[in-house]
């Protein structure tokens, strides 16, 4: 297997030869490795350097990458488990070259994690976490990190694996990744409330092709109970961009007041904030004390993210402006004009073209069509 040396924040390590002429080099190399994570990658790197976990588990190393990066980077005991063979000698092999102490383990991870427990858990396969989620929990003691890279089941487009995977219904709306997002963040939560536990997001976000959650379990019936009020629907109208959120468990069956037809649920999903407001300000303040190649996009996902509201979707203004056959302003001037009409409005890290706000569609309509 031919290798190739790269770096990553402070680390240093080795990774198959990928052909760049196919369509996704990372799957033609015999063990996988994914350049375009490495924000995926730097985010939880600055996070445990906050959290300080007193150990982390890379339930599926593959290459070894962001174990062999924590370890280095954040000096915390580390384990890095893998069952592919090859896996396991490339990890070793990155070890022993950057001289970093790791617990190198080859099992399957959900075997693994119904025997022993970690303070943090990150789960990065390949497509969905839904089949190892249930023993990640049963195995996380504090901090549970999950990637999901199949967005187009949890988006809505793939609708049928949605559902099998994630036991939810989905939409493609033109707020689809916040969609798949909190769809993920809410079977997560259901996989954790039936243990007595509950959820909390400190920084949760979608980027490209794949949604990310770094979450806190906290222990207690109680604790379960508030992080299940969380949990509901947004009923959206087929025919035009009129939506709202419900908390339940059961969605009700409402008329949309513009077009009369039944709203759609989507969900159950999670309804409120993404992120801890306070770690965001932490995570900003540690950002110019770190060494990460992408350290000016992940200061703009973290002022994103960290000023847009809670609500449970956003509004594509070019869209609606579409819809009313217009020509788009400039999204400064729209968010203005909302905020003037007595309503908060914020930018979205979900898309450039996207508004968070709680005034109904008419007040955008208006903000978006008005004369210059």
């Amino acid at each position: 297997m031919e290798l190739i040396r790269t770096t990553e924040g402070e680390t240093t390590f080795f990774v198959p030869v990928q052909d760049a002429a196919v369509q996704f080099p990372p799957g033609s190399a015999p063990i996988f490795f994914n350049r375009r994570m490495e924000l995926n990658r730097d985010a939880t790197i600055l996070l445990i350097t906050l959290l300080n976990p007193s150990d982390y588990l890379d339930a599926m190393g593959a290459s070894g990458v962001r174990g062999l990066r924590v370890a280095n980077e954040c000096r915390i005991p580390v384990t890095i488990n893998d069952r592919d063979p090859q896996g396991i000698e490339l990890i070793a092999y990155n070890a022993c070259q950057a001289n970093i102490p790791v617990e190198i383990v080859q099992r399957d991870a959900s075997a693994l994690l119904s025997e022993r427990s970690f303070d943090a858990v990150d789960l990065d396969p390949f497509g969905t976490p839904a089949t190892i989620a249930d023993a990640a929990v049963r195995g996380t003691r504090r901090f549970l990190f999950v990637t999901a890279t199949d967005t187009a089941p949890l988006c809505g487009a793939h609708f049928n694996a949605g559902k099998r995977r994630y036991f939810a219904q989905p939409m493609n709306t033109d707020y689809h990744g916040e969609v798949g997002l909190r769809i993920l963040l809410g079977f997560i939560v259901r996989e954790t409330v039936k243990y007595d536990r509950g959820v909390e997001p400190l920084f949760c976000f979608a980027r490209e092709h794949f949604v990310r959650l770094h979450l806190r379990l906290l222990r207690g019936a109680r604790a379960a109970d508030q992080t299940l009020k969380r949990i509901g629907y947004i009923l959206q109208c087929p025919k035009c961009p009129y939506r709202i959120e419900q908390q339940a468990m059961f969605p009700e069956v409402i008329s949309c007041p513009h077009c009369k037809v039944n709203l759609y649920p989507i969900g159950p999903l999670w309804l409120g904030s993404l992120s801890h407001k306070e770690t965001l300000e932490q995570m900003r303040e540690q950002l110019d004390k770190m060494v990460l190649g992408t350290k000016k996009d992940l200061a703009t996902l973290i002022h994103l993210c960290s000023e847009e509201l809670p609500t449970s979707s956003h509004y594509n203004y070019h869209h609606i402006a579409k819809i009313a056959g217009c020509s788009p302003p400039d999204i400064d001037t729209v968010i203005a004009r909302i905020t003037a009409s007595g309503y908060p409005a914020t930018r979205t890290h979900f898309s450039g073209y996207g508004i968070k706000t709680e005034a109904p569609v008419t007040v955008i309509t208006g903000a978006v069509s008005a004369r210059q």
